[in-house]
């Protein structure tokens, strides 16, 4: 299952918090047309199907294709010097703590 960092959490909670309700909003994942692509939107509620990751008050849905491409990966965010927020996947480390 994905596994948010920190920053992402934080991230996540502060995107949803600003867009939607956070009590029911989170962050939706659809899996692109290409290998290795995903779309990313602050969504209302999950859609039927999709998987919830939860960390903190923060939410993920996940498509299935997002879910099953996205098994076993850390989800990152790093917000640059302009607001823009920049999200990063890689791949689960055994036993790695997360930053």
């Amino acid at each position: 299952m994905l596994v948010l960092t920190p920053n992402a959490g934080a991230v996540i909670e502060n995107l949803v918090a600003r867009q939607a309700d956070p009590e029911t909003a989170g962050l939706r994942i659809d899996a692109g047309a290409e290998a290795n692509q995903f779309a990313v939107a602050v969504a209302p509620a999950p859609h039927e199907g999709d998987a919830v990751v939860e960390s903190g008050a923060a939410r993920v849905f996940l498509e299935p294709r997002a879910s099953v491409a996205l098994d076993e990966k850390v989800l990152d965010a790093q917000v640059g010097p302009e607001g823009a927020v920049q999200f990063a996947i890689i791949e689960q480390q055994p036993d790695a703590p997360l930053s």
